[in-house]
């Protein structure tokens, strides 16, 4: 690993990609303390300790730039939260659909029809924090020596221009850097906040110190462990054979060969876990813009208790199936093997593939769906008895992306490397 890592920073172009990274998502991480210009920063800082499980765990996401409520606060929830209704308007709207087909230039209008969806999330979450901590429960009160409406259009503007600075990051990354920006900033959120979590996990006893360390080491010694077991099934490959032909051109034998389909037992990676907790958190983002007590108790019961873990196993599998749709085409796959003069053993060119290809894809989906739903879910209900915060920050959800998205990263910087003849992480 450490010579791997050597390796990388011997090519020069690929070392300016990571040091690239590595600065951007340290001004992300400098930007989350960074508070919004007329916040009473220790005033709201004590009233945020008392605040419910479902503003817990947006902060968690946000790496913690909402308790601090800095320029950072909205996070990327309003990017992946437009992200996800982009996709959803690919198979309800004909013309989004349409655009998803039209290559780079149809990904272009995505990508820019996201953004402004974003910006209008981020106007929304924006006004709904700034009503949400100036009610009674966080009590948050400007100073007089600036006009009332002044102060409210400028943090409501700074909110939102950070949620389009952090949109701009990740789009920085993506396309300079290595790996994909915003679940480099995801993932950067959730390890930022580790230290503070195994620190108060280990004080957790009180004064029985050792008993904290001894349920701290324990809780790493079972992350460590589950770590394999994890990458076992992100890596897991379900191959379909394909033979071609033998065929003449001109004075060459042309196929003959045997290959394979490699289709993924989690081929939507992280995407389903990152979804599903962005749909499962919306109606703690819709308690801060509406602040009655029925909404808010709705927020808190879908971010803990028997209501989260069922939504949070039904919508991973959900968007799994529905992710793995979006990136497979099996009619596409079933034609191209069918121009190349290739077949899938015992199974008839055409119809008969296509179907074979979607009862394959249907049948290894579910138990990797189920499986990412139960690792997701297995350490809240676990924490949701102990209160031991390091098991929200190392949970099931936190694991599964954080391995998620660095074995993507790593196979990133795997490519590069396999250019230039050296060794990747992957033997």
């Amino acid at each position: 690993m450490l010579s791997t890592l050597v390796d990388a920073f011997k090519i020069p172009e690929l070392r300016k990609k990571i040091l690239f990274t590595l600065a951007i998502l340290a001004l992300y991480r400098f930007g989350a303390y960074v508070p919004v210009p007329g916040i009473p920063f220790h005033e709201f800082a004590t009233s945020f300790q008392d605040s419910g499980v479902a503003m817990t765990m947006l902060d968690l996401f946000t790496g913690g730039a909402l308790s601090n409520f800095s320029v950072f606060s909205l996070g990327i929830m309003p990017y992946i939260t437009a992200s996800i209704i982009m996709q959803l308007m690919q198979g309800v709207i004909p013309a989004v659909g349409r655009w998803a087909k039209e290559g780079d230039a149809g990904r272009k209008k995505i990508t820019q029809t996201t953004r402004y969806l974003t910006l209008g999330l981020g106007l929304i979450n924006a006004i709904g924090y700034l009503l949400l901590f100036q009610s009674q429960s966080y009590g948050v009160v400007f100073s007089d020596q600036v006009p009332y409406a002044v102060t409210c259009i400028v943090v409501v503007f700074t909110l939102v221009a950070g949620t389009a600075f952090i949109m701009w990051m990740g789009e920085l990354i993506t396309q300079r850097g290595v790996g994909n920006g915003m679940s480099l900033i995801i993932f950067v959120s959730i390890v930022s906040r580790v230290p503070a979590a195994i620190f108060s996990s280990i004080n957790l006893s009180g004064d029985d110190m050792g008993m904290g360390i001894a349920v701290t080491i324990l809780i790493l010694v079972v992350v460590l462990a589950c770590i394999p077991m994890i990458i076992f099934v992100e890596r897991a490959q379900r191959r379909i054979p394909v033979n071609y032909a033998k065929r003449v051109q001109g004075r060459k034998m042309m196929g003959g060969q045997s290959t394979y389909i490699p289709l993924k037992v989690n081929a939507a990676g992280v995407i389903p876990i990152i979804f599903a907790s962005c749909i499962i958190y919306l109606p703690a983002q819709l308690a801060a813009l509406i602040n009655v007590d029925w909404l808010t108790a709705v927020a808190n019961a879908c971010s803990t208790g028997w209501v989260n873990w069922l939504l949070t196993i039904a919508l991973i599998v959900f968007f799994a199936y529905f992710y793995t749709s979006m990136v497979f085409n099996p009619e596409e796959t079933a034609s191209n093997i069918k121009k190349q003069g290739g077949f899938i053993p015992g199974v008839r060119p055409g119809t008969a593939t296509v179907t074979y290809i979607k009862n394959v894809i249907n049948r290894i989906t579910l138990p990797g769906g189920i499986f990412i739903a139960l690792i997701a879910v297995i350490p809240t209900i676990v924490f949701f008895f102990t209160g031991n915060e390091l098991i929200q920050s190392f949970g099931g959800t936190s694991i599964l992306i954080m391995i998620g998205v660095a074995l993507d990263t790593m196979s990133k910087v795997e490519s590069q490397l396999k250019m230039h003849n050296y060794d990747g992480f992957f033997k």
